[in-house]
């Protein structure tokens, strides 16, 4: 997979340098993995979820949501938010125009 775009991790970690460690395990398998379903995605993240357009990852037992938007037969993932628990709940992001 093509993830697109390390950047937005990196300046999430600046602000929340805890979640350093399981952003870039995050980033290292997804960017060599094949993900073709959710199912594939479930084998190495089992509580990853499909929430409107977009897959959910639980970063760091489940401190931080990494929101993504997955092209499977492109193969690439676009990163579209990594948010705190409660940031997550307040539900905003669901505004997002293509949810």
């Amino acid at each position: 997979m093509h993830v697109i775009s390390k950047v937005k991790l990196r300046e999430f970690w600046i602000q929340h340098a805890d979640s350093k460690d399981a952003l870039n395990e995050w980033y290292k398998f997804a960017s060599k993995a094949r993900w073709y379903s959710l199912l594939d995605i479930q084998e190495k993240y089992p509580k990853a979820e499909a929430v409107g357009n977009f897959i959910v990852f639980n970063i760091k037992g489940n401190t931080y949501r990494l929101i993504v938007d997955i092209r499977y037969l492109e193969q690439i993932i676009y990163i579209k938010y990594i948010l705190t628990h409660a940031e997550y709940d307040k539900d905003n992001w669901k505004d997002d125009s293509y949810f």
